[in-house]
């Protein structure tokens, strides 16, 4: 045991309450006073039930989430809230503390829910109130320091990726042809055919049935793809077979959302899709994937799209569809090494951002480690901070 710290068990040091129901009058968005659910605010109330700071621990649904609040709030029935001695621990200290002890892997049941007895049967070690303080102090400069860092790389991801899309834009706009006469989207193409109206019946193992998650910008995302037999990829696919090269469009959330399907990889589409498939004798399809992705092409798609809160693209709308600037085969596949060789860049600037995040985020894993075995000093954080900034 580290010198001065006392083992102990979780249930010495806190109790948890059982939060309250909140009558449907007394929620109002803009209440004075948190109401808090099992991972967070859940709604505002004019009403408290806690007129002290505390900490709120989800105990159905979100069950060993932590929530930290520093205002009167009310703790809906869906969470415990903690008591503790005040003048023997420190708030914040509880908090970090709980923080550190994977409480959402206490969670059983359909509805997974924890249980007060195993919480407070979990072994702790807690130092003096003094020592609290010099640890919470430490902690609290050290994670301030962290989240201006993450938001700043946060910041940093987001300008790579602009500039990324800017560059792909400028491309295009530059290695466009002349301002021809509009052509809609139907004449350019094969066929277009909508997606089966219904939800396809799924499975373990089998093809993948490509919805809107499945469809990012260019290319296909399909990991946790939902799978379907081959009865259903037939039936879903009596209208088209599609095909490598075929474009696959979102027609809801997100609407406009194109990707291309590779080589190899057979498919049948999902609920709120359309197949797309380019005439090889005036686009490749990955140059039209890229022309349906840009701003403006964007905004007008969905220009008309219907529904109060998702986006909803209409057939008529997609196959009116007017392009206008078409180069050769030629110039499209040099536009596409070019994007291609742009998009590595981007890639890689992006990548170095999203390591710095996974970093600062192990960093405040490993300091809070160091806070709960002893081995916490102001000076070493700093010289962690300092290597991952």
């Amino acid at each position: 045991m580290m010198e001065g710290w006392k083992n102990t068990r979780l249930g010495e040091l806190v109790q948890l309450v059982y939060g309250k129901p909140l009558a449907p009058e007394d929620r109002d968005p803009n209440g004075l006073y948190p109401a808090y659910g099992a991972n967070g605010e859940k709604t505002r109330t004019n009403k408290f039930y806690c007129d002290s700071h505390s900490i709120i621990i989800g105990r159905k649904g979100s069950a060993g989430e932590i929530t930290l609040t520093e205002e009167k709030f009310w703790p809906l029935d869906v969470t415990y809230f903690i008591e503790f001695d005040r003048t023997q621990n420190d708030f914040r200290f509880i908090y970090y503390l709980l923080s550190t002890l994977n409480l959402p892997s206490l969670a059983k049941g359909v509805k997974p829910g924890i249980n007060r007895e195993e919480v407070y049967a979990l072994p702790v070690s807690v130092p003096a109130l003094n020592e609290q303080r010099r640890i919470v102090a430490i902690l609290d400069e050290a994670f301030e320091a962290i989240a201006t860092a993450k938001a700043n790389t946060e910041k940093n991801r987001l300008n790579a990726e602009e500039l990324g899309l800017a560059m792909e834009e400028a491309c295009l706009a530059r290695c466009a042809a002349r301002e021809g006469k509009p052509k809609q989207l139907a004449d350019l193409c094969e066929l277009i055919v909508d997606c089966e109206h219904k939800t396809a019946p799924t499975q373990e193992t089998g093809y993948p049935s490509i919805r809107t998650p499945n469809i990012g910008r260019g290319e296909l995302i399909l990991n946790g793809v939902n799978r379907v037999s081959e009865e259903t990829y037939k039936a879903w696919t009596r209208r088209a077979i599609p095909q490598a090269g075929d474009l696959i469009l979102a027609r809801e959330a997100p609407a406009g959302n194109v990707a291309v399907i590779p080589p190899g990889l057979q498919v049948c589409l999902g609920q709120r899709t359309v197949l797309i498939r380019p005439k090889a004798s005036i686009f490749k399809s990955r140059y039209l994937a890229h022309l349906l992705l840009q701003r403006a092409s964007q905004e007008r798609l969905l220009a008309h799209s219907r529904g109060a809160t998702v986006q909803h693209v209409n057939m008529k709308d997609i196959r009116a569809f007017q392009i206008s600037r078409i180069p050769s085969l030629t110039v499209q596949r040099q536009v596409l090494e070019e994007l291609g060789s742009l998009h590595r860049q981007s890639s890689a600037l992006m990548q170095v951002q999203l390591g710095k995040l996974t970093a600062l985020d192990e960093l405040k894993k490993s300091l809070l480690h160091q806070a709960f075995t002893g081995q916490l000093t102001a000076w070493a954080a700093d010289r962690q901070l300092a290597a991952v900034g």
